[in-house]
C-alpha cells in the first residue's frame, strides 16, 4: 500500500473534526478525496503533511510511520495547499530553486528538473516572469510543478482548483491524471467538485468527520440511487449544488 490511515480522529479544543477515520490507497493511480466544505478533508491533508500533530491514529507511507520516520515520509510527498504558498515577489524560477534548495537540491541539479515540470505544465516561457504576473491557473500549474521537483511518488493537492474557471480547472485534472498514467504516480485530490471525479475513480467520501463512502465513485450513485455523481453527492450530504 502506498498510504494507510488508521482510526485518525482529530479534535481542535471541544469540535470534533475527524472521527475514526481510516482508509488505505493503493500505490499507482487518481484518487479523490471528497467531501463539503467542513468535512475534514484539509485536516486531514494537514495530519498527512505534518502541519499538526497526530492526536489518536496512525498514518503509515510504504510501511513507514509519520510519527516514527517524519522525514523520509516528507521525502515521498509532493503537496499543492489550497492557500498559494508562492512567493509572488520571486519568479517562477526562484520560487522553484528555492523549493529544491530546501530539499538539499542543488541549483546544478535543479535546473532540468526543473526546465522538465514547467515544461510539462506548459510554462517554461513564464520562468523568468514574477508570480504576481501570473492568473490562478498558472500559478497552480507552477505549485504542481514546485511539489513534483523532488520527484515524490505521492501527490496530495487540497481544492487545487478552487476559484478557478471550469476550462482551467478540467485541464489540472486532466494533467495529474497523465502524470498518474506515465509516472505510477500516486496523486490524492480533495475537492467538493463533483466533475472532477470520474465514476470509476476511487474515492473516500467525509462527511462531518466521518467516512461515508470508501470505493469507486460509482458508490455514490447507488447510496444516493442518483444517475448523476454530482446529484448523488448532494444529496448523501444534504448540500446544496455550488455553482
Amino acid at each position: 500500500m502506498s498510504i494507510e490511515v488508521n482510526h485518525i480522529s482529530f479534535r481542535y479544543g471541544p469540535r470534533q473534526a475527524l472521527k475514526d477515520v481510516s482508509f488505505k490507497l493503493t500505490e499507482g493511480g487518481f484518487h479523490g478525496l471528497l467531501g463539503p466544505n467542513g468535512a475534514g478533508k484539509s485536516t486531514l491533508f494537514a495530519l498527512m503533511t505534518r502541519l499538526y500533530a497526530l492526536q489518536q491514529g496512525e498514518i503509515t507511507i510504504h510501511d513507514q510511520s509519520i510519527r516514527k520516520q517524519p522525514a523520509q515520509i516528507m521525502r515521498r510527498l509532493g503537496v499543492v495547499f489550497q492557500q498559494s504558498t508562492l512567493d509572488l515577489d520571486l519568479t517562477v524560477k526562484q520560487n522553484l530553486l528555492y523549493h529544491a534548495s530546501l530539499h538539499g537540491i542543488s541549483a546544478r541539479e535543479a535546473a532540468p528538473r526543473i526546465e522538465q515540470e514547467l515544461t510539462r505544465m506548459e510554462m517554461m516561457d513564464r520562468a523568468n516572469d514574477k508570480v504576481r504576473g501570473l492568473n490562478g491557473g498558472h500559478r497552480r500549474r507552477v505549485e504542481i510543478a514546485r511539489a513534483l521537483l523532488h520527484q515524490p511518488n505521492i501527490l496530495l493537492l487540497d481544492e487545487p482548483t478552487v476559484g478557478l474557471d471550469p476550462q482551467t480547472r478540467r485541464a489540472l485534472n486532466q494533467h495529474v491524471r497523465k502524470l498518474c498514467a506515465e509516472d505510477n504516480l500516486t496523486a490524492l485530490w480533495a475537492t467538493h467538485l463533483m466533475e472532477e471525479i470520474k465514476p470509476d475513480d476511487p474515492v473516500i467520501l467525509l462527511h462531518k468527520g466521518e467516512v461515508m463512502v470508501d470505493g469507486q465513485a460509482s458508490r455514490l450513485l447507488e447510496l444516493a440511487n442518483e444517475t448523476d455523481l454530482t446529484e448523488a453527492f448532494h444529496s448523501l450530504t444534504g448540500t446544496k449544488e455550488v455553482a
